[in-house]
């Protein structure tokens, strides 16, 4: 009895044993496989945020060429020119929309606060760039209204649970000293008060809007095309209230229509999908160059001289920008 009793626990104790070391191995499997499968979605993630940057980053371009199409589009008044470019934004978008069997409608149904900030947002922002192009040098006028990434990084400071540091003051600083040089050397330009002023309001009202926007990114991006018709008619009724109608004529046209392809249209949608999906920190640094691009475009289209004033103002803006945002300290740090 002994004898059998000892060999039924070893034949046991062996079982347990191949058990134990099967379910190891079938444990091992198992996180083999998960890790895989983690890898994949990383490797998908990845690339989803890569492509997601890239048409982030396409925006910075379409930007860059915002002055010189406006310049393109002639004399027409702000907010008939403001008008039309959002009608042809919400036109293309729509269709987009149409061919890809997507509702426009479904994705406008948002609270009335978001209606606010988009229309806000979009509708002022441009009403002031198109009176600051037509009533400041041009190149002047875009460098001040571009210093709202700059804006963006001081009001983002200034919020709960953030802090002011030295880098946000010597880069705020040497970007309006960019801004008073580009207005003191405005010797014969023609640039008015209102031009100026219209240009600051651009730059504190498109950061102030981005900021906002930071709450809202739950909110599809279909639904700027929402915005872009209310902005359309929005604008029309102020055209017609406050300005005499001056259609585009001949080449203008083309301005106009780049506008609402381009700065004022795709634009906002590449922005939405890159700032929602891609590397927001790389887009960041991006849209800290976009006005020297743009004083760059209208200098090569032969809208704006390249003068020594010029040339300083772009350097003093550019790294201000660079400074307050932290990317030239950590550029240097490596």
């Amino acid at each position: 009895m002994s004898s059998t009793s000892t060999e039924g626990d070893v034949s046991q104790h062996a079982d347990r044993g191949i058990q134990h070391r099967s379910a190891q191995a079938q444990g091992a499997r198992h996180r083999a496989t998960q890790a895989s499968g983690a890898q994949r979605r990383a490797t998908q993630a990845s690339g989803a945020q890569r492509r997601a940057t890239l048409i982030g980053a396409s925006t910075v371009l379409n930007w860059a060429l915002l002055a010189a199409l406006t310049q393109l589009a002639g004399p027409v008044p702000p907010f008939l020119l403001t008008s039309l470019a959002f009608a042809i934004a919400f036109i293309c978008f729509a269709a987009y929309l149409g061919v890809r069997g997507e509702s426009l409608f479904a994705a406008m149904r948002q609270p009335p606060r978001i209606w606010l900030l988009g229309v806000v947002g979009l509708f002022g922002y441009h009403a002031l760039y198109f009176v600051a192009q037509q009533n400041a040098p041009p190149a002047n006028a875009g460098l001040i209204s571009y210093l709202w990434p700059l804006l963006i990084v001081l009001f983002v400071a200034l919020l709960p649970g953030e802090r002011l540091r030295a880098i946000h003051v010597v880069g705020s600083l040497l970007g309006f000293c960019g801004a008073a040089l580009l207005i003191g050397g405005d010797v014969d330009a023609g640039g008015s008060t209102l031009g100026y002023l219209a240009a600051f309001a651009c730059a504190f009202l498109w950061s102030g809007y981005s900021v906002l926007s930071r709450a809202t990114s739950h909110v599809p991006t279909a639904a700027v095309g929402g915005f872009c018709l209310a902005t359309a008619v929005l604008a029309g009724v102020c055209h017609l209230a406050f300005e005499t109608t001056r259609w585009p004529e001949g080449i203008a046209w083309l301005g106009v229509i780049g506008l609402g392809l381009g700065p004022v249209g795709s634009a906002f949608f590449t922005w939405d999908i890159g700032v929602k999906r891609g590397d927001l920190r790389l887009l960041g640094l991006l849209s800290y160059f976009t006005p020297l691009l743009s004083t760059l475009v209208l200098v090569v289209t032969g809208y704006a001289q390249a003068t020594l004033w010029l040339g300083l103002a772009a350097l003093l803006i550019t790294l201000g920008m660079l400074i307050g945002s932290g990317w030239l300290g950590r550029l240097c740090s490596r």
